[in-house]
């Protein structure tokens, strides 16, 4: 089985050097034990520090990692280019994670064991047997159940309890068929990722997982209203594109 991991990164000179190398060796052994072949994609987006220097001395020690340098920053973006890349080669399995280690090779692994007869399966870190280190501060969690999860219920209809957990695994067929659909560019990505995954009725598991939760996260308040802003004009569009000015 063949796995390309798509990682995006943005600014993360301090962090993203652990991370690959812990993925890194972790598939490797697999790769030995298990003839599981796995890619680390890392797409860098408007990185303006030394992320790019970082991975690319890691690149001479594990061949598995590759390198998409982009100009402009966006989660979305990135991933978008991180998958059309991955399909040039001959992949089984085409998933995302993000570059901060609050997922763990092993926790990563746990969802290509998992993903069975589905089309695809996502992380959770709310479902009740997940466990989060350390636990979130309570207005988090009050905002994401009493606003954020309620929206997208309504103008979605979709019912998973975690839409945003930074690890998520699909079919190549799945990705094949949605990623020319793909616009956002930015936080609310996900969102249409699962939205485009229903619309063709691929069937998508969620699976409980060990989160390390990072201080450092990069969401602000701002990017929360943006994305918001960004998810009614998804719903709203159908299948017209969004600009960038929609989600940047």
């Amino acid at each position: 089985m063949k796995i390309s991991i798509v990682i995006p990164a943005h600014n993360e000179e301090k962090r993203i050097g652990l991370m690959l190398e812990k993925y890194a060796d972790f598939f490797k052994q697999l790769h030995q034990e298990k003839s599981l072949e796995c890619e680390l994609l890392v797409t860098l987006n408007g990185c303006t520090d030394s992320t790019l220097g970082v991975v690319s001395k890691l690149q001479q020690r594990y061949p598995m990692i590759r390198v998409i340098d982009l100009k402009n920053a966006g989660k979305g973006l990135a991933i978008i280019a991180g998958f059309k890349d991955a399909l040039t080669r001959d992949n089984d399995l085409i998933g995302f994670v993000d570059a901060d280690m609050a997922t763990r090779p092993q926790q990563f692994y746990e969802l290509i064991q998992q993903i069975g007869n589905n089309d695809g399966i996502i992380a959770s870190r709310y479902m009740k047997e997940s466990t989060i280190f350390p636990p979130r501060p309570w207005i988090k969690e009050w905002g994401r159940i009493l606003v954020y999860n309620p929206i997208i219920r309504l103008l979605f209809g979709m019912l998973y309890v975690d839409f945003q957990c930074g690890a998520k695994l699909f079919k190549r067929l799945v990705i094949e068929k949605i990623v020319s659909e793909l616009t956002v560019q930015q936080w609310a990505f996900d969102i249409e990722l699962l939205y485009r995954c229903k619309q063709h009725r691929f069937t998508i598991q969620e699976a409980p997982t060990v989160w390390y939760d990072q201080d450092d996260s990069k969401f602000t308040i701002r990017a929360g209203i943006q994305m918001l802003n960004a998810l009614f004009k998804l719903r709203f569009s159908g299948h017209r594109n969004l600009s960038k000015s929609d989600d940047s």
